[in-house]
């Protein structure tokens, strides 16, 4: 049965050009008209101007008699005021419930005991205004002259939350859908793995949220979490925008005053400690074209550090969000691994990390590795280039000036001039102190923050391309291996059977599907699926004939997506796209690989190489591990159970719509005999749309009497 390919996604692109005939004319004039300008002014560097001075607005603070901290920005230019509640508390250990504070945070919003989810989406939407809620607080904007209905729906679902069931339920679905497509993400994964090697397990920003853990949090768990710390002495509400403080005051005490204060559960975490020489901990992604690097480790950077604006500076130069950055120059523009390489070194009241990553072609992993170190240890060694260093300041100044642009980060600065004992010009003043940070500023902060011999050094990658060149930097050299989630695996080889080969291994496959006899002797096979996309319920319908004719449909009732043929000499591809006929190409020989019935009795025959790399597990079964190279230079890699000899698992790269190779995976479980024949009944593709594709089995067919009309091309 064709596993590989059974999923075919067609993209259209389209094609803007200008016609060089009439461009040609208009650049000759312009460059002569240009040649005749004095351009020795663009080799002088303008000269610094003095740092601006920022007017953040009128900022007022008081506490309520409840508790709650009011804080009021004042803002007139636009006849808009915004509402901002977040809790005081820090971030709480959620242990076997990861995931309670969102799902609390969100549920709190989708209903009061006045309203249902749709009565307050309609009435934020009748009056223009943004609304949200979220485990540390809620948000709503609108127009002045909206604002006290704004606040009535703000302080109902504060104070009257109904916390229905169906949209627990709800979230419940979406959560466990999208924990199931992060599965496969290189990224996700390298981000699990670093926030568990860098805080550990018992640390909030450790715990890694899974399908375990959603399915543990029950509706009375998010109450709970509600009731325990939505209180108003746990919490700031930010005002900010066309109000006065005075009417601030007015608004709190109408909307908020009745909210009842409370006792609150006592917070205390240990702060980790980063490792004491470098160790590499690796994620096997089989298959991958690609390494996600992340080198990291936790940092101490509180809001208000005198360091602060010294180590942005710093990171910036090292690899910012600049383009300029000294890991993008060297990664992407001198040694093109990658398309792009940055750094990062956040603020945290707890605990922050630095991390600087990018996604490299696997086969200069361990060169890129070596390019991250070497820039991490040139920003410790070296001074930085005065140039360097005044772009990067220009870069942030900009930068600085657009966010406040945005009502929200007002009322961030403002909350945390309160919540940190900020100086209250402190924000005000960041201009001067950025243009006062000085070359041996940025060395000074890099010696503190920058650490090439004491970091985890993660990659998310092929594990048998892969494993071996990354010994080498690992101060003990031993690789240290995790799954999706950061869960450590002892990886404790078992040693293969003397009698085991990829041959061995391919024929017993081929016997339990009844022997090579019997499959060579198939005249035809017919083959449905159904499958739910985007909301959208569609079938697949695979139709083989004998010698080497295929036909494939994908839609359903409404729509046909996609078809494909194969007649034996000629190929045809139609969709939503177009359609196109080939008898040569990318679309003939994808079309022709599809139409064998069971790849694997070419696995044997001249040109392909077989390699059993080990026993791994798939879904609890143990499984070989062949890696497949076919003549053509595909690699494959396929899992087949100890126990049965049957296909569970595939690992393959297709082109992507975008020329990029994305890795498919295909887990084949529920096998039922048709004619003697064991089929899988569930298929799950993932990588091949942003969410997990399951395939059911509704029909099959051995043998079937087929229309020659179905494979016929005109």
């Amino acid at each position: 049965m064709k596993i590989r390919n059974i999923l075919i996604f067609a993209s259209l692109f389209a094609l803007i050009q200008c016609s060089p005939k009439t461009t040609e004319p208009m650049m000759k004039d312009a460059t002569k008209e240009m040649s005749n300008v004095d351009h020795s002014w663009r080799s002088l560097t303008p000269s610094a101007g003095p740092a601006r001075k920022i007017n953040m607005g009128d900022f007022n603070v008081e506490e309520m008699e409840n508790g709650l901290t009011l804080i009021v920005v004042e803002n007139h230019k636009l006849p808009r005021v915004s509402y901002s509640l977040s809790l005081k508390n820090d971030q709480i250990n959620e242990d076997d419930q990861a995931g309670i504070v969102s799902f609390a945070g969100d549920l709190m919003g989708r209903g009061t005991t006045t309203k249902s989810k749709a009565e307050l989406d309609a009435a934020i939407d009748f009056l223009g205004a943004n609304f949200s809620t979220f485990g540390s607080g809620m948000f709503g904007s609108s127009l002045t002259k909206h604002q006290d209905k704004l606040l009535e729906i703000m302080s109902d679902v504060l104070m009257n939350p109904s916390f229905p069931k169906e949209e627990f339920d709800k979230i419940l679905k979406q959560s466990l859908s999208g924990i199931e497509s992060s599965k496969t993400d290189p990224n996700a994964m390298a981000r699990n793995v670093a926030s568990v090697v860098n805080f550990g397990t018992d640390h909030p920003y450790g715990e890694i949220e899974t399908s375990e853990t959603y399915n543990n949090i029950k509706l009375a768990d998010c109450k709970r979490y509600i009731k325990n710390f939505f209180k108003p002495n746990n919490a700031y509400l930010t005002i900010v925008g066309d109000i006065t403080f005075e009417e601030a005051k007015i608004k709190a005490a109408k909307y908020f005053g009745d909210w009842k204060s409370g006792m609150l559960p006592k917070i205390t975490h240990e702060t980790p400690e980063g490792p004491e020489s470098n160790r590499v901990c690796l994620a096997n992604k089989d298959g991958a074209v690609q390494s996600v690097i992340r080198i990291t480790y936790p940092v101490e950077n509180k809001p208000g550090n005198p360091d602060i604006e010294k180590v942005s500076v710093m990171n910036n130069i090292l690899g910012g969000g600049i383009f300029s950055g000294r890991l993008m120059q060297n990664l992407r523009e001198d040694k093109a691994y990658t398309y792009g390489a940055r750094s990062n070194i956040g603020s945290d009241n707890l605990i922050s990390s630095f991390n600087a990553f990018a996604s490299v072609r696997t086969e200069v992993t361990d060169s890129s590795i070596v390019q991250f170190l070497y820039e991490m240890n040139r920003m410790v060694n070296e001074p930085v280039d005065a140039g360097d260093l005044q772009l990067v300041k220009n870069s942030m100044t900009g930068s600085f000036a657009r966010s406040l642009e945005s009502p929200q980060t007002l009322a961030r600065f403002a909350r945390n001039i309160h919540k940190y004992n900020l100086p209250t010009n402190y924000y005000e003043t960041y201009l001067e102190r950025l243009d006062a940070v000085s070359i041996a500023d940025v060395q000074n902060a890099a010696k503190k923050f920058i650490r090439p011999n004491q970091a985890n050094i993660v990659v998310v990658g092929s594990k048998d391309d892969i494993a071996e060149k990354l010994v080498q930097f690992d101060a003990d050299g031993e690789l240290e291996f995790f799954d999706n989630f950061g869960n450590k695996l002892e990886m404790k080889e078992t040693a293969l059977p003397s009698d085991i080969n990829g041959e061995v291994v391919i024929n017993d496959y081929i016997n339990k599907l009844g022997g090579k006899a019997k499959i060579e002797g198939l005249e035809s096979l017919e083959l449905h699926f159904s499958m739910s996309m985007m909301g959208q319920s569609m079938g697949i319908d695979q139709y083989y004939q004998k010698p080497n004719s295929f036909y494939m449909k994908v839609g359903n009732e409404q729509m046909v997506m996609q078809e494909m043929k194969f007649d034996g000499t000629k190929a045809a591809m139609s969709g939503m796209g177009g359609s196109q006929t080939a008898s040569e190409g990318p679309i003939y020989d994808q079309a022709k690989a599809q139409s064998k019935m069971f790849d694997q009795l070419d696995y044997l025959s001249d040109g392909y190489t077989l390699e059993v790399k080990g026993i791994e597990d798939v879904n609890g079964e143990s499984c070989y591990k062949v890696s497949v190279q076919t003549p053509g230079g595909d690699k494959i890699t396929e899992f087949y159970s100890v126990k049965t000899s049957l296909l569970m698992k595939t690992v393959s790269n297709q082109e992507g719509p975008n020329g990029q190779a994305v890795t498919i995976s295909n887990e084949l479980s529920d096998y039922k005999e048709i004619d003697g024949i064991p089929f899988p009944h569930k298929i799950k593709t993932m990588g091949a749309m942003p969410m997990p594709i399951e395939m059911t089995m509704t029909d099959a067919k051995v043998n079937p009497t087929l229309d020659a009309e179905l494979f016929s091309i005109k």
